[in-house]
């Protein structure tokens, strides 16, 4: 028996096959690649037909719909044969290609602000879970401030846009059929806001098993074994389900020209009136249809994706594309010193097309993951803000780093929850009283991972409108209006607990077991 490796975006493939010695004496290694290709995908495709026998009805139609965009990336995974780019011809982006914000917003707004508005729509991606943050459910419907979710404060912000300018943009939600049902429930509590509501499912793709290359599902069903058999394909699946959902010819019909989508979990992520307007005020022929937030790199976000020059065009380089050779090269803030923010705008006539057209071009991420029962599978995926090398006259905005305020871990929660932060019509803002603009660093530890966990260790959120730097690891717990200033590092041992007592105010220190053993 010999192996012949099929190159995946990142690693070989290795596939064995005992008749392989005969088939590279006849035909050649290459042809006898493609012939593994071709085989692996007719067993493929005859899987498939196999689950969708399993159902009927709208269930079938539904996945059978979704199993055609399936088909298309396992094809493209197969066809790989090396890294998705050639270090060697990446090239900074022209000056022109990333504008400065400030720019943008010194030509000021146009006197009928309403009209830019009514050809937005928002759309949220709203397909992930809480299970990081120890929640059951949509990641959406954790109360993040006030007791609002982060779907209230959404909701929120684009019904006091609506009422400010009497206006009509509509909120879209991007579920999976891990959030779908949950999020139809809620979403009935709005129904008296003057926001119109709609929502689409991203497509349901099968597992596969990372040894045989098929279906680890057995049947259509989410129940039981088969529960495991299904992953939502990340964020790049936008752009089809989107369309095939039927809204997005809904709302081209009803004069809208553009979304500006963003993670649901990004509360920095607002409709910026002066970007939007900087979109409907281009000519026709020059019309950007798709603009990405950038902001500035700091030490915390050497992983996040950046915009190069490549080929001719704007393009999205992941960490996961970087040859190991130059990731180190990748991470440094001095020659990649922007990154995506995953806020973006993008022309609904353009999607519309390049759908068409089946033009859009997405590099493929290859996630492995091991079910619970041991099995190792992998998941195909694709990133929204990739496609942008697809698009006409793509540009990135330097924004400013308020715009980028996701809430990932309890850290962050603590961050938004605090005093740093004023809100106004769903809207966080820094507190004016802060003297630096920048978000202090906040590590809490293992005991703060999960929500429940984490709001009992506070009887009230301190004071950190003077913070830069707290570390929390053990078993700690905060009184009521303890103030926290510049760097606190707070060190229960295993077998100790600490109760910051109320009223407390920590300036630069350290603390560990009961004693405060050093002062800055």
């Amino acid at each position: 028996m010999m192996n012949i490796c099929l190159f995946q975006r990142y690693k070989p493939l290795c596939l064995s096959s005992p008749g392989l010695s005969k088939g590279v004496a006849n035909g050649g290694m290459a042809q006898f690649q493609e012939m593994m290709r071709q085989q692996l995908e007719s067993s493929m495709h005859a899987e498939l037909e196999k689950l969708l026998d399993t159902s009927t009805g709208a269930e079938r139609e539904v996945s059978k719909k979704d199993f055609e965009g399936f088909k298309n990336i396992f094809h493209r995974f197969l066809q790989v044969k090396g890294p998705s780019v050639e270090w060697i011809k990446i090239q900074r982006p022209p000056e022109d290609s990333i504008q400065p914000y400030d720019k943008i917003a010194a030509r000021g707004l146009p006197d009928n602000v309403a009209d830019s508005l009514n050809k937005l729509v928002v759309v949220k991606l709203n397909g992930g879970l809480g299970t990081s943050m120890g929640c059951k459910g949509p990641k959406s419907l954790i109360s993040v401030r006030n007791e609002n979710t982060f779907l209230d404060l959404t909701v929120q912000q684009i019904e006091h846009l609506n009422k400010t300018y009497n206006t009509d943009v509509p909120l879209v939600l991007m579920n999976s059929f891990n959030t779908d049902e949950d999020t139809k429930k809620i979403l009935q509590k709005y129904t008296h806001h003057r926001v119109k509501i709609h929502t689409f499912n991203q497509s349901r793709y099968p597992r596969i098993n990372k040894e045989s290359l098929l279906p680890v599902s057995t049947n259509l069903s989410m129940t039981g074994q088969n529960s495991e058999g299904w992953y939502p394909p990340g964020h790049g699946d936008i752009y089809a389900s989107f369309h095939n959902s039927g809204l997005l010819d809904q709302l081209i019909a009803q004069g809208k020209e553009y979304i500006f989508v963003s993670n649901i979990d990004n509360l920095g992520a607002t409709v910026d009136l002066h970007i939007l307007h900087h979109l409907v005020s281009q000519p026709n022929g020059k019309r950007c249809e798709f603009v990405m937030e950038v902001t500035d790199k700091t030490r915390a976000d050497v992983k996040g994706g950046t915009l190069i020059q490549y080929e001719g065009k704007l393009r999205l380089l992941e960490i996961a594309q970087v040859p190991k050779a130059h990731v180190d090269e990748f991470k440094s803030v001095s020659k990649f010193k922007i990154f995506n923010t995953n806020n973006l705008w993008i022309s609904l006539a353009a999607i519309k097309r390049l759908q068409e057209q089946k033009a859009i071009d997405m590099e493929i991420i290859v996630n492995p993951k091991t079910l619970d029962g041991g099995q190792n599978v992998v998941q195909l995926e694709t990133a929204v803000g990739a496609a942008i090398k697809s698009f006409d006259n793509a540009l990135g905005i330097n924004v400013p780093r308020s715009r980028f305020l996701p809430v990932k871990t309890t850290s962050d929660l603590l961050l938004v929850m605090s005093n740093l932060y004023s809100l106004d019509a769903g809207s966080l803002t820094m507190s004016p009283k802060r003297e630096f603009p920048t978000t202090p660093h906040v590590k809490l530890g293992s005991s703060f991972t999960k929500v429940q966990e984490y709001l009992t260790r506070f009887e009230s959120i301190p004071d950190m409108l003077e913070l830069d730097h707290l570390t929390v690891s053990g078993d700690v717990t905060f009184g009521k209006n303890v103030s926290l200033k510049g760097t606190v590092i707070i060190i229960a041992n295993h077998g100790d607990r600490i109760d910051i007592p109320a009223g407390s105010m920590l300036e630069n220190k350290i603390v560990s077991g009961n004693l405060r053993i050093l002062d800055h």
